[in-house]
């Protein structure tokens, strides 16, 4: 074996190694999505578990506000729906898109309904509303937190998928982009 043939293999080796760290980064990045995902995922089932009990509360009050109320509870089952199946792929972009749309739903009527409570004085003085509210808000505060923390674990593996040559090694073995929520 002549020196070219040494240094043939010397480049193959170097070459599979290359590979192999590209591949063991983005299965590294990709895990890092799905941890991300699942803080949000914490702070969602909270959320979620926290509006019937909201609503619960409300109704006593809003007797002729009960589409405000029928709407907040469909958006949060449609939001909880749409969260377990991105649970189920948290790098993928249509139930990570369908959850964030279903979340923006979910918010508005929540604005709605808080709304509403603004304007009835008795309710907002509830101390379980008051309570209830609260314990909304931070949880939304931890949400967000979260979100940008998977939208930062997306950015970064978006960007290592999407560099060379490590776009090579993504689309050899099926590391598509993944999506933000929004």
């Amino acid at each position: 074996m002549g020196i070219t043939g040494i240094i043939g293999w010397v480049f193959l080796i170097a070459v599979a190694i290359a590979g192999v760290v590209t591949y063991n980064r983005l299965v590294r990045l990709r895990n890092a999505i799905s941890n991300s995902f699942a803080q949000i995922d914490v702070q969602l089932k909270r959320r979620y578990d926290l509006i019937p009990n909201l609503v619960e509360t409300a109704r006593k009050y809003l007797q002729h506000e009960r589409e405000t109320l029928e709407a907040v509870t469909a958006a949060r089952n449609q939001a909880y729906a749409a969260a377990g199946v991105a649970r189920q792929a948290p790098t993928s972009a249509a139930p990570v898109a369908a959850l964030g749309a279903a979340e923006g739903v979910l918010g508005g009527a929540l604005g709605r309904l808080m709304a509403v409570v603004e304007s009835y004085p008795e309710l907002k003085a509830d101390q379980t509303m008051r309570e209830l509210s609260e314990e909304l808000t931070s949880t939304e505060n931890r949400v967000g937190f979260a979100r940008q923390a998977y939208n930062d674990a997306v950015m970064d593996f978006n960007n290592g998928a999407g560099q060379f040559p490590a776009n090579l090694i993504a689309g050899l073995f099926g590391f598509g982009q993944a999506a933000m929520l929004q």
